[in-house]
């Protein structure tokens, strides 16, 4: 049976508590059995493999560039796209949800993408970037279910529950 897939997004150069809730989160989809999936590199790409690699899980790593070697040490995968900012799409279409935390333009297009390929999002609005302030919005008039907003690590964690539909 396929196991469920969630892909984070957030900035390569994420803040020290924004490392620290990317570990979190990594931790929470390990815990839920579900795999991890970011865009492979740094910061809270790391923290989440981190997060997902300490508590026994699975992360996967795809990458914009050709080298495995531009992964960070923590991904059980790693897929070299070759492709660029064009990868973007490839990190969501590979969700079932993604969870958006912090983010700047790379965040901001992930984000479009998922709305456009209707994966629902889940915005940690505590982290700031895009992630907050798309939260509780309509990207645009095409879906009627809004970025959902978490307020906290808990929240965010009932919300994943329920989006993947498992019962813990």
């Amino acid at each position: 049976m396929r196991k469920k897939q969630v892909t984070v997004i957030g900035r390569y150069d994420a803040t020290d508590e924004q490392y620290a809730m990317g570990e979190a989160i990594g931790k929470i989809i390990a815990e839920l059995g579900a795999v991890a999936i970011t865009g492979g590199r740094t910061g809270l790409m790391e923290a989440v493999a981190k997060g997902c690699h300490d508590a026994g899980g699975i992360s996967v790593g795809i990458l914009p560039g050709e080298q495995f070697a531009d992964s960070n040490p923590y991904n059980t995968l790693v897929i070299p796209s070759g492709i660029g900012y064009a990868r973007n799409s490839m990190n969501v279409l590979a969700a079932d949800v993604v969870i958006a935390v912090g983010g700047a333009a790379g965040t901001l297009s992930e984000m479009a993408f998922a709305w456009s390929y209707r994966r629902p999002i889940i915005a940690l609005t505590t982290s700031g970037g895009w992630a907050e302030q798309l939260a509780g919005k309509h990207i645009d008039h095409r879906w009627e279910q809004p970025v959902l907003e978490a307020g906290s690590l808990d929240d965010l964690k009932k919300l994943l529950i329920e989006q993947l539909g498992l019962v813990h």
